[in-house]
């Protein structure tokens, strides 16, 4: 294996408009201590591996210490490591050694919320009823003779109220588990604290944030009830708790953190909102340099929604300039080679799919296909880990070995997301498959399938026809092409006629061109193009494009 050797000689301050990032899920990638759960020691052995995968730089989910009530989003300080993943010393090491080996590190910060085990809040739950301690969350009196009612009804994005009363009668925010209370960001205190969190990790060498749930902090601080004229799925007026004019407040102000350094830090928003030009508001020059597109991720394996969303998020970028962001999985959503694999089109993360018929072989021709999409489109790309062995989502995993908060509190209606975080299989013929050290005592946290001793990076590795092998030889292709690095795009064919043909064919620079093929039969290339790469074998004598295929060319 060719590994990287790109070094901060090699840097460019705006990486982040066209870098390809790979997200890291710690407590699944790779256990280096045997005890099921992966460390931040597995994470630096396999750093080989990621730099010769060929990508730019590696976002981490939480590695904070947390009681890991909803996998490390809920914090208990930030300036420690969990000590399942190590300690702050490790990472430290990994950060330098991900840079000598040329790769960024981005970091999650979750700034709605932190643990019921943070200092601030069991100081909270120790003080008085309108005190200083509880002002830095939302407790507040409740509805009723007694109070014994919530105090509006807000629900929590894991089902149920979001409220939860504590003994001396006062009730606290969460607007997602209870073991989460939610900040107020009324408080200087609060937004000091942040920004110095912000601080503490970008000195440590940290190149960016991804920011969790970032339309959620700013609160309507009356607290109003939804009510029926003001519904969460279509609110006349502003929402009480999402998207709200004052939470730019809070970005302005960590941007001219970030752009307080030699080198300035990026910043990358989870914002999911209908509206785009709500959407646009966070990439503005003074607030984000960029958002996940979830448009993107939950559309249908379908030529013209595709074109369609594809239209959609470069013209919501283009006002702010703003790059485009691409992803098709992540810890959050089932594995699109399940997806792809279901006549259901319905995507993203949905409780209906469980059990659904899946074709596997049908699910990665298609994610195969959708990596060369994701890679031509201009702006940065963004790989969740395992996608790069072809892995599917894991539905039958045992109720009882299950740990997703959306299953406990859905009473198993929704069976949460723990099928996308099953560990990664590294080598060998049956479980643990190296995730953990030969002689391992403890299993892995989530169980594997047998099935996946076919797509250890052991097993594909040396196979270039691998989806390994595609996915090293589609990055090093997207990181030699000049055109892939710029921001020209344009569509070949006549408007959505194109996209009705079941055929996505564009351009991007002098003399490069993507053709999809997700028709049903077969489409010829065009003459005279050279092959630069193809998701799967041609038809025709190389002539032709088959189902579910796409090619990159050279005119």
């Amino acid at each position: 294996m060719t590994v990287s050797t790109r070094t901060a000689g090699d840097r460019d301050d705006r990486w982040w408009r066209t870098a390809v990032i790979y997200q890291v899920y710690v407590r699944s990638f790779a256990d280096a201590d045997g005890d099921g759960v992966g460390d931040l020691a597995g994470v630096r052995a396999k750093l080989p591996h990621l730099a010769g995968l060929g990508v730019d730089a590696l976002w981490f989910n939480p590695w904070y210490a947390s009681p890991m009530a909803d996998a490390g989003y809920d914090v208990a300080d930030y300036r420690r490591i969990d000590p399942a993943f190590g300690t702050l010393a490790e990472a430290e090491a990994l950060i330098t050694e991900a840079h000598q080996l040329g790769l960024k590190i981005i970091v999650d910060v979750v700034p709605n919320h932190v643990s019921d085990q943070h200092a601030w809040f069991r100081e909270a739950l120790e003080a008085v009823p309108g005190s200083a301690a509880r002002e830095l969350f939302w407790f507040r009196p409740g509805r009723g003779e007694d109070g014994e009612l919530p105090p509006n009804d807000w629900k929590s994005e894991f089902g149920g109220p979001a409220w939860t009363r504590v003994p001396d009668g006062e009730w606290y925010l969460h607007l997602f588990a209870a073991e989460q209370p939610d900040l107020n960001w009324n408080s200087a205190k609060v937004r000091e604290e942040l920004e110095s969190v912000l601080r503490f990790w970008f000195d440590r060498g940290v190149d960016g944030v991804r920011i969790d749930s970032a339309t959620m902090p700013a609160k309507d601080p009356a607290l109003p009830s939804f009510g029926p004229a003001h519904t969460q799925s279509a609110p006349p007026v502003p929402h009480p708790f999402v998207d709200r004019d004052e939470v730019h407040d809070i970005y302005r102000a960590w941007r001219a953190v970030a752009d307080s350094y030699d080198v300035p830090r990026a910043l990358i928003g989870e914002v999911w909102l209908a509206d785009p030009q709500r959407f646009a508001a966070y990439l503005r020059p003074d607030e984000m340099h960029a958002a996940f597109n979830f448009d993107y991720l939950n559309c249908p394996w379908d030529a013209q929604r595709l074109r369609s969303v594809v239209d959609a998020t470069l013209a919501a970028h283009a006002p702010v300039g703003a790059p485009a962001t691409w992803v098709l999985s992540n810890h959050d959503v089932t594995r699109h080679v399940t997806r792809y694999g279901r006549a259901d089109t319905a995507m993203g993360r949905s409780p209906a799919q469980h059990g659904a018929p899946t074709d596997l072989a049908l699910g990665t021709r298609r994610a195969r296909a959708a990596l060369l999409l994701n890679l031509a489109l201009p702006g940065s790309c963004y790989l969740y880990q395992g996608e790069e062995l072809g892995l599917w989502e894991v539905d039958d995993i045992p109720d009882e070995a299950r740990q997703d908060p959306f299953f406990f509190r859905s009473g198993g209606a929704d069976i949460g997301r723990d099928g996308c975080r099953v560990p990664l299989p590294w080598s060998g013929e049956r479980p643990p498959f190296g995730f953990s050290p030969p002689g391992a005592q403890a299993a892995p946290w989530l169980p594997q399938p047998a099935e996946w001793s076919a797509l250890t990076v052991e097993a594909l590795d040396t196979d270039p026809a691998s989806v390994l092998g595609l996915y090293r030889q589609a990055l090093a292709a997207r990181r030699a092409e000049p055109a892939l690095r710029g921001e020209e795009f344009a569509w070949l064919g006549e408007g959505e006629g194109e996209g009705a043909t079941g055929v996505l064919d564009f351009r991007r620079g002098e003399g490069f061109r993507c053709v999809v093929n997700l028709s049903a039969h077969d489409v010829p290339l065009p003459e005279g193009d050279v092959v630069l790469l193809a998701s799967g074998p041609l038809t025709g004598d190389g002539g032709a494009l088959p189902p579910d295929t796409a090619v990159w060319l050279r005119g």
